[in-house]
């Protein structure tokens, strides 16, 4: 795949500088490339309920797929390995997908340990809300304290290492918040896993309506 025809700026990637404080990460606004972000909005998979999806359960047009497509790209695996110091060549790629908040989502968290490399990619047209904007922090304490905030605005990338400190979460927002949530994990199984789990859950659901 020609990344200079991606949806995606991987260059702009490549060029942010990792921070460390307080765990590292970057955070790289117009990821998604800002004449593609419409596109990939309109191609965005309806999503009306809470949760994360596994993209390959989803239905979605041409340009969503490209950006999927691309973030296969052996080159973004070799630019996040780069980025990060780390050897991400034998880790499974795994990509969800998520389409409104609810009130527990945010909760100060870290992620699990299955997950190397945590990314996301926003793909909301515009936040004037004051919830829902992505805190990085110190210790699952205080939202009140955060070293970052990020705003869930369209093609905005947070990638962060994980670890037993990488505490984040946000204020409570209840409604739509389209998110793409990228995570190199640690084996093949934890990609299984989670198909697994969602079409066991969209068994019960279909179960319990025609009941």
């Amino acid at each position: 795949m020609d990344l200079h025809d991606a949806p995606i700026d991987l260059d702009r990637f490549v060029a942010t500088p990792l921070v460390s404080d307080p765990f590292d990460h970057l955070i790289v606004p117009h990821f998604v490339r800002p004449e593609a972000e419409d596109g990939v909005n309109a191609d965005f998979p309806r999503i009306d309920k809470p949760g994360s999806f596994p993209a390959s359960t989803l239905e979605f047009g041409p340009r969503f797929k490209a950006l999927l497509d691309s973030l296969y790209a052996p080159e973004v695996t070799e630019a996040f390995a780069e980025k990060f110091d780390m050897d991400l060549g034998h880790r499974p790629i795994m990509v969800t997908v998520r389409g409104q908040a609810q009130a527990k989502d945010g909760r100060i968290h870290t992620d699990s340990k299955t997950k190397v490399i945590t990314v996301l990619i926003y793909m909301n047209p515009s936040w004037e809300a004051t919830g829902g904007r992505l805190r990085l922090l110190r210790s699952p304490d205080s939202l009140d304290d955060p070293v970052a905030e990020v705003p869930p605005e369209a093609g905005t990338l947070l990638a962060f290492r994980n670890g037993p400190t990488a505490w984040h979460g946000h204020e409570r927002h209840i409604g739509q918040r389209r998110s793409i949530q990228l995570n190199w994990v640690t084996d093949q199984s934890v990609v299984e896993r989670e198909q697994a789990r969602h079409r066991f859950s969209a068994r019960m659901k279909r179960l319990f309506a025609s009941a």
